[in-house]
Formats: structure tokens, C-alpha cells, sequence
């Protein structure tokens, strides 16, 4: 298995998933998923009439807390929880640049890029007028220096998203004028993105990415006056702020 299991009960298990695998199956082929390994994790008590539900998904290179019910019942409650916005999370990103601010917020609605522009990038998301709600809150946790070819600057930056949009933590700080270190999509060029599906992770991209996926840690999870859990910043994000 290739995440840790970080608290486990009868009606749900927390996990810390590491970048690069898929949360969901998302073609039918043999790439290993979270959801496939939890399946083998909990074959007993699915045999036994329990099942998965991942509750909060993350992207495939995002790392971090993921909380999946094992029973329907759990499912239903989670489900009905995360409707009341009493499921918080929050993130942990590497950006490049120093905010001039120590907290910040923005409300700025987001909707998919070409359903209003041309786009090369058919998920790429985009702050518009006519798009659904998107609040995040950020707060400076430390700023720190790196000699590298694209920058020296860079800082730490918690994320508390109020709403639960495709792409929202990237694209608000990308709209701040600090984008998350290692973001194809939302960094120093969309087009580095098109490069990585057609050649795959390269030298040159290294060097201007600096890291080969973005830097974003589901780093806190917590149910409202429950429950609450933490995770550390994994090796790749904490060598790069330690060096």
C-alpha cells in the first residue's frame, strides 16, 4: 500500500495519500488508485457488507488527508456534513515570491476557462464573473530563500478553502501573483503543461518548475467539534523548504 493510514474505526478510515496516485479510477486500465488499494485494505469488511466512499478527493499530485467512510450509514453522514460546510480542510503550498501580506483572503467566482475564452487546456479553471462561488483564506507561514535559475524567493503558505471548487487553492494564489512551485497548469506558463503531456517530465522543466508536481499538502482535516486531523509536510516539500 502506498499510503499511510493515519486513524482508523468501524465507520472510517483517515489516510495520507501520496502524490502521484490517482484517487479514482479514471480509465479502465491497471493504474494503481487509492480507491483500488483501500478496496484490498478493507476487503474483509466490504465482504462483509462495508464499502469505500472517499469523502474529500484529491488531485493526483496532491498529497495529503483523506477521510473515506467504510459503512453507507458513514457515507450519508459525511455526505450530509460536508453539505452543512462542517468538514474542514486545510492545505499547506509552497509558492514562489513573498506575499507583502500575512493573511489575505479572496472571493473571486471560478468557472472552466474555455466555456468562456479559448483554452488549450480543457480543465484549466479561471476566475469569471459567471462562475460559482470561490472563497479561500491564506495566512504566510514562513518565507524563506533558494538558489535556483527561475527565482529566490519563496514562501509557505496555509490555505483554508471556504468552498470546495476544481483547481480553487491554485488559481486564487496564481490570481495573487504568487502560484503554487511545480504547477504546470496555473505556474510560469500554461504551455509548460502541453510540453509535460507530450514529452513527459524533462530537464528542462525541472528547471523551470523546480518540482515535478505542484507543491499542495492536505495538511489538516476536522470534523466541527468532533474530530480533527494533522499531517506532517511530506520529504519532497520539506527538503525543498529546508534547503
Amino acid at each position: 500500500m502506498r499510503f499511510k493510514v493515519i486513524e482508523e474505526t468501524n465507520d472510517y478510515i483517515v489516510v495520507d495519500k501520496p502524490a502521484f496516485l490517482l484517487t479514482h479510477p479514471t480509465k479502465p486500465d491497471q493504474r494503481p488508485t487509492l480507491w483500488k488499494q483501500l478496496r484490498e485494505l478493507l476487503a474483509f469488511e466490504i465482504s462483509n457488507g462495508g464499502q469505500v466512499s472517499i469523502v474529500n478527493r484529491l488531485d493526483r499530485e496532491t498529497s495529503g488527508l483523506v477521510l473515506v467512510a467504510k459503512t453507507a450509514e458513514a457515507a450519508r453522514r459525511f455526505g450530509l456534513l460536508m453539505q452543512q460546510h462542517r468538514v474542514h480542510k486545510e492545505y499547506l503550498a509552497i509558492v514562489w515570491g513573498w506575499p507583502e501580506w500575512e493573511t489575505t483572503m479572496v472571493d473571486a467566482p471560478l468557472d472552466r476557462q474555455g466555456r468562456h475564452e479559448a483554452s488549450a487546456i480543457w480543465l484549466r479553471q479561471a476566475i469569471h464573473p459567471k462562475g460559482a462561488e470561490a472563497v479561500t483564506e491564506f495566512r504566510v507561514q514562513q518565507r524563506f530563500e533558494r538558489s535556483t535559475s527561475s527565482g529566490r524567493q519563496f514562501a509557505l503558505v496555509r490555505a483554508i478553502p471556504r468552498t470546495g471548487r476544481t483547481h480553487q487553492i491554485r488559481v486564487h494564489l496564481a490570481s495573487l501573483g504568487h502560484p503554487v512551485v511545480g504547477d504546470k497548469i496555473y505556474g510560469p506558463d500554461e504551455k509548460l503543461y502541453l510540453e509535460f503531456i507530450k514529452s513527459g517530465w524533462t530537464s528542462s522543466l525541472q528547471q523551470k518548475l523546480l518540482l515535478p508536481r505542484h507543491a499542495l499538502h492536505s495538511a489538516r482535516l476536522a470534523i466541527e467539534h468532533e474530530h480533527e486531523w494533522m499531517g506532517a509536510l511530506p520529504d519532497d516539500l520539506s527538503r525543498f523548504v529546508e534547503n
